[in-house]
């Protein structure tokens, strides 16, 4: 029992290392600690995959929505004054 819990231990300090690889440089330790849990761990190293492969198509999907503006075309800006005014008049 004492095996599996510094297993799970481990698990999750590689996933914390992981996500903090994504924001920041990790320390020397760290990065062994990594490196040699991930030749050992399929689970960590899948998750590390998968976390990579997501923050690749974020920052995909805002590069691409801050090169094209978005506009509302009339009918749309015309329809959402409408409702403003409506509601506005209410009270």
């Amino acid at each position: 029992m004492e095996g599996l819990k510094k297993i799970t231990h481990n698990c999750k300090h590689a996933t914390f290392l992981i996500e903090k690889k994504l924001v920041g440089r990790l320390s020397f330790r760290e990065r062994i600690f990594l490196k040699i849990h991930l030749i050992g761990c399929d689970v960590c190293k899948l998750y590390q995959k998968q976390t990579n492969r997501i923050n690749e198509m974020i920052r995909e999907l805002f590069k691409t929505r801050t090169t094209e503006p978005t506009r509302l075309d009339e009918n749309f800006k015309k329809e959402l004054q409408d409702r403003i005014e409506e509601e506005l008049n209410k009270n």
